[in-house]
């Protein structure tokens, strides 16, 4: 295999990280010619020196300046943002790798598109928010698009070419900390509690998005966006044990299930290494213990009141996305900082989404990114403005 060159944007974040796990062990057939953080750039220069990266990306400005006069002796170049890396290098990457987490992974993605052979993203807000770009720009440079989150790159290897004969697909859950807490427990449940996630090792945000189960409205609408299939062909399936990650129904009779433990680094070591026979992720064979026992539960509305969300809206790149994805992001912060209750939380959003203020743009089209960053700034410039329904 001739040497991958790879770029990851959001290198210190969760994905970033399990995506270095994989690649130490391959060094010498990976080269990685850039890294990228919003504000971590002490922790990007230890990554820098392990894997010998000369292009860093620091995107907070503030920190970029800082890291200037930390980096002013190593022999290190130093870039602001994607736009600015690439009018230095403008050679075609085999694969970027996009962990940034929020909208501000949006822009970046756009941009890097024309300049690599393969984009893996597990960028949730950027696909649901701004997808029809992201499509648009990949087909016009043929540069093929590979989800990262292991449920839908379960679905995407498990679908192959047979995308017509889906009857079904089941995105799995596995209930997060407060599947077995009773619904009066909720009412004074503290963020420890929230964000302890039983299966996987997460940020505080994403934990709180698993906890509520908005995570897992976020994927529905991020499947039907990648796969172009109608929002009721996907369904969410509790699975607390969370080693089956997608379970695809076919209308030839057959049932494939996609089955690995709980660490991203398996999707992502097959995706860096995919089509080729070279490498192998591990010795390893079937755990039957973990097997054992796999039970499957429909989701609770009620303990779960946003899967509601996805039997009211319709999802077709309108403005309704970015603001469902804002008003979250808002109100979950809120939430990390003490601010509302968990429940406080979930019932502001379900009343929020249902504003004038806001339905009256469910129905128009952002023209272009900058659009989607415009949405995004009056959503929070009217919550802050009225701050006092939080009360």
């Amino acid at each position: 295999m001739k040497i991958k060159k790879i770029l990851i944007l959001g290198s210190t974040g969760s994905i970033g990280k399990s995506t270095l796990n994989v690649i130490k062990k391959y060094k010498s057939e990976i080269k990685i010619v850039c890294l990228s953080s919003n504000k971590n750039y002490k922790k990007l220069y230890k990554q820098s020196k392990l894997f010998n990266v000369k292009n860093l990306i620091i995107t907070d400005y503030k920190y970029f300046l800082k890291s200037k006069e930390y980096f002013k002796n190593k022999k290190i170049n130093i870039f602001p943002n994607v736009s600015e890396y690439l009018k230095k290098n403008k050679k075609k990457i085999d694969l970027v790798i996009v962990g940034i987490s929020g909208l501000e992974g949006l822009m970046p993605t756009i941009e890097i598109i024309p300049f690599t052979k393969n984009l893996a993203s597990a960028n949730k807000e950027s696909i649901i928010c701004g997808w029809k770009f992201i499509q648009s720009k990949a087909k016009k440079y043929k540069t093929n698009f590979i989800p990262i989150d292991s449920e839908h790159f379960s679905v995407w290897s498990l679908i192959n070419n047979d995308k017509d004969l889906i009857s079904k697909i089941y995105l799995t859950a596995s209930g997060g900390p407060l599947l077995n807490s009773p619904s009066k427990n909720l009412k004074n449940i503290n963020i420890k509690k929230v964000i302890n996630h039983p299966n996987w090792s997460m940020g505080k945000k994403i934990s709180t998005d698993s906890a509520s189960m908005m995570n897992k409205v976020f994927e529905v609408i991020e499947a039907s966006k990648i796969f172009n299939l109608k929002k009721q062909t996907i369904k969410i399936i509790v699975h607390p044990k969370s080693i089956v990650h997608a379970i695809v129904v076919f209308k030839n009779g057959l049932i494939k299930v996609l089955i690995h433990e709980t660490s991203m680094e398996i999707p992502i070591f097959n995706i860096i290494f995919k089509n080729t026979k070279e490498y192998f992720y591990r010795k390893t064979d079937i755990n039957f213990k973990s097997l054992n026992g796999i039970n499957f539960i429909k989701p609770d509305t009620k303990k779960f009141p946003y899967i509601n969300i996805l039997n009211k809206y319709i999802f077709k790149n309108t403005y309704f996305e970015t603001i469902l994805v804002t008003i979250n992001d808002e109100l979950v912060r809120l939430f990390l900082n003490k601010k509302i209750s968990f429940l406080k939380m979930q019932k502001l959003l379900l009343k929020f989404i249902n504003y004038y203020s806001f339905t009256k743009y469910y129905n128009e089209f952002p023209k272009n990114t900058n659009d989607i960053y415009i949405m995004a700034d009056k959503v929070k410039a009217y919550l802050k403005k009225n701050e006092k329904i939080f009360k």
